[in-house]
């Protein structure tokens, strides 16, 4: 029932004690039979009321309570499935187990024994007549042990002096350990602990405190805003690629800076400060850009365009529909992002869960094919090829039925449901770009995905103090994670920009992520 159609009860704080007094001597008048049915029809009032509202209270309930993902096996997972036809199945299998093989630890130290009495061609000690010989898969154990993220090191140097013309003597520093008291190690170090990992400076100061290695969080800033300002020129290599990129997503966070709070005046119309994360795909790579301020992702996005080489066609952009997010002084392909549509029908799913579960089914199998287009390694014409064979009839069906939805009035307009719908009908060319354009993405997950970073540190960090943090944030974020889609080890990849700072200071496009070949130079 539409909730301008439901009656609210009416009644005073008096009259609900005596009814109270009556329900517990169970001695219900015929009247009270009335103002009970009254209290169950508030009630379902009230809690469509608060439904209809966007379903705030619910996502907050989910923020505080633990949500669970939005796939299809959660959200439904209490229902039964519907008699249709199964999806064919991939060549592939996602699944996986929860151990690490030793070949993930592509960053520990490797170790090669030998056995300390036998060797290849030897007799066997236990037939005597056999001979052994090697196998060619080693026996493999992985041994971890814990140290401080920062590691001190104190070197007493004996010294000598000379009785006669007091000259000193000390012996020399091994080898490696240069005269800077901070290894550019330390820096590359906090720099992933910070801004990979969301710790933020004093907990990591605490926690170097208590194993008996401090280092100060003024000290960590110190070093972070110095191997920021060497490693400016490789963050604007990057940007430069990036902005030559055939298909961008951005979207928005919000973000907190106190020095441009405290500058905003009073009277401006603007007051939001947001992080934008655009990740761009040029010539094969990933490259995951953050941007700090008072600039919505639009503004950020005419930014990074305005460095975009000449005479190259608009670029695909992906995102949400919401207005921000476009350029408004550069041409792009838009495309929306099917998941913010889907997600709408996933937020409904008990309030309205024949629908939504169609729905949901629905985008199920154009997310299946899309998955087989990328494990099967499709070129962008042979995925255009493939979705509109597979997912355009699954597509034209899905606007049919929500065409049908609104025309035979099988849904309130102004409900949820039917808000969810009209989004649908209302950017279904930019939803379903893919099926039009080669290589066009059917969501911006990549982009959310790079954005719980900047999420991540605001949890822990709460704020940046000033805008050169949020500038050394944005820098050491669109480092960090660039290697990460990359498959590049982070730590070792700041560790060779700072041991090579020189030469990448004059060649910087030498030394973006995919250049790394994890030795330095």
């Amino acid at each position: 029932m539409p909730v301008e159609q439901q009656k609210c009860l009416k009644i005073t704080e008096k009259e609900l004690k005596a009814l109270q007094e009556r329900i517990a001597n169970r001695q219900l008048a015929d009247t009270d039979y009335d103002l009970i049915l009254g209290f169950a029809e508030t009630i379902e009032s009230l809690r469509c009321a608060l439904a209809e509202k966007d379903t705030s209270v619910g996502r907050l309930c989910k923020y505080l309570l633990g949500a669970p993902t939005e796939t299809a096996k959660n959200v439904l997972k209490d229902r039964p499935k519907p008699q249709k036809e199964q999806k064919p199945k991939s060549a592939k299998s996602s699944e996986g187990h929860g151990r690490n093989p030793a070949s993930a630890y592509t960053g520990a130290g490797r170790v090669t024994m030998e056995h300390q009495e036998l060797k290849g061609g030897d007799v066997c000690p236990d037939c005597d007549k056999g001979k052994v010989y090697e196998l060619a898969m080693p026996s493999v154990f992985v041994h971890i042990t814990g140290e401080a993220p920062l590691k001190a090191t104190v070197y007493e140097r004996i010294r000598l002096r000379c009785n006669l013309c007091g000259q000193m003597y000390a012996p020399e520093l091994p080898e490696g350990v240069g005269d800077k008291k901070y290894d550019d190690s330390a820096a590359a170090m906090i720099a992933v602990l910070k801004y990979g990992c969301g710790m933020p400076l004093n907990r990591l100061e605490k926690l170097q405190a208590n194993l008996g290695q401090p280092v100060a969080a003024s000290t960590q800033w110190d070093i972070l805003d110095a191997a920021a300002v060497t490693l400016a020129p490789v963050h604007e290599a990057l940007i430069d690629h990036a902005a030559q990129g055939k298909i961008l997503y951005n979207d928005d966070t919000t973000a907190k800076v106190l020095s441009l709070i405290a500058a905003q005046d009073p009277e401006s119309t603007r007051k939001g400060i947001y992080t934008t994360g655009l990740v761009s795909k040029y010539q094969g790579r990933q490259i995951a850009l953050f941007m700090t301020g008072n600039h919505h992702a639009g503004e950020h996005l005419s930014q990074l365009l305005e460095r975009r080489a000449t005479g190259l066609p608009p670029p695909i952009q992906m995102c949400d529909a919401a207005s921000r997010n476009a350029s408004k002084e550069f041409e792009t392909i838009l495309s929306n992002c099917m998941a913010h549509a889907r997600r709408q029908f996933v937020e409904l799913v008990d309030r309205f869960p024949e629908e939504c579960e169609y729905m949901i089914e629905q985008l199920g199998y154009v997310y299946h094919y899309d998955a087989i287009a990328r494990q099967e390694g499709m070129s962008a014409q042979q995925r255009l090829d493939w979705h509109r064979k597979n997912s355009g009839p699954v597509m034209e069906e899905t606007r049919a039925w929500c065409e049908r939805q609104l025309e035979q009035k099988l849904v309130e307009p102004n409900s949820g449901l039917g808000k969810a719908v009209k989004y649908m009908l209302n950017h279904w060319q930019k939803l379903t770009r893919f099926l039009h354009v080669p290589g066009a993405p059917i969501d911006n997950n990549l982009c959310e995905r790079a954005l719980k970073h900047a999420i991540l540190h605001r949890k822990n960090a709460l704020f940046y103090k000033t805008g050169r943090g949020a500038r050394v944030g944005d820098l050491f974020m669109s480092l960090i994670h660039t290697c990460q889609l990359e498959g590049v080890n982070p730590l070792d990849y700041l560790r060779w920009l700072l041991e090579n700072a020189r030469d990448m200071e004059k060649h910087p496009e030498n030394y973006l992520p995919w250049h790394y070949s994890g030795k330095s130079q």
